[in-house]
């Protein structure tokens, strides 16, 4: 409200009291803005961490713990020192298979892991359980690769060896996982990061893994329950087994170097 007009100069004034109630109603309130700032810092810290570099980083540092991992525990004394006596049957099954698929991501050779399974558990339950820990390993070596590494890792496929192997898989995703599996040659972790970073499915991944992996798997599981008699025929067959795809993939490698070359 506006006091009268004073009698000298007829000129209105506000009153003290009406003045200081309408800066109040003007003048916000200072509380409102302050919890914009950590929401914007946590909006950017959660950017930052699940950035393709961040998450490649992870990975980089899980698989780097499992190898470390590995050289503590040392899973090959399994073939010298067997299985601990307080599993046995199904137990020992299924702890077997979930340690061979962690095992296999972090670097231990599948080799030993399936001589380990036959001497074990014998060929027939061996093999099963050899099987069921490689897709196992696969599949979380999969996973682990397309969630953590591939956005960081595919703007960097510009090499032609690179693209070729990419083009690959990403086409023909099953047929060329399953002759990957089925002769030896290409590591067996790098085989499943390198699928997980193509555009291949992980379906088709996990049933080329698994068929792929039998011949192979098979004839290490027999010569590893057959280790006490290296001059028994199944022993022997077994070897063969072994050499004979190696050697054949030696053969495809030597034949195929010239289409290699112009890649």
């Amino acid at each position: 409200m506006l006091d009268a007009t004073t009698r000298s100069g007829g000129t209105a004034t506000a009153s003290p009291r009406a003045t200081a109630a309408e800066l109040a109603v003007a003048v916000p309130p200072a509380t409102n803005a302050s919890p914009a700032v950590p929401t914007r810092f946590a909006a950017r810290c959660t950017r930052v961490l699940l950035s393709p570099w961040s998450r490649l980083s992870l990975l980089i540092a899980l698989l780097g713990a499992g190898a470390c991992g590995v050289l503590l525990f040392e899973p090959q004394r399994l073939l010298t020192e067997g299985w601990p006596p307080q599993l046995g049957g199904a137990a020992a099954a299924a702890v077997f298979a979930v340690a061979y698929g962690v095992c296999t991501v972090a670097f231990v050779p599948r080799p030993l892991l399936n001589l380990a399974a036959g001497a074990l558990f014998g060929s027939q339950l061996g093999l099963g359980v050899a099987l069921a820990g490689t897709v196992l390993g696969a599949g979380i070596a999969f996973c682990l690769g397309r969630a953590l590494g591939q956005d960081a890792l595919r703007p960097l496929l510009r090499g032609r060896w690179l693209k070729a192997a990419d083009g690959q898989l990403s086409r023909h995703g099953f047929r060329s996982m399953l002759a990957v599996r089925l002769f030896p040659g290409v590591p067996f972790w790098a085989a499943n990061y390198c699928a997980s970073v193509s555009r291949m499915g992980l379906v088709p991944f996990l049933l080329a893994t698994g068929l792929g992996s039998i011949p192979n798997t098979a004839a290490y599981a027999v010569a590893g329950a057959r280790a006490s008699t290296p001059t028994s025929p199944a022993f022997l067959i077994a070897l063969a087994c072994i050499a004979l795809p190696a050697l054949a993939g030696v053969v495809v490698a030597w034949r195929k170097r010239h289409q290699l070359r112009r890649l």
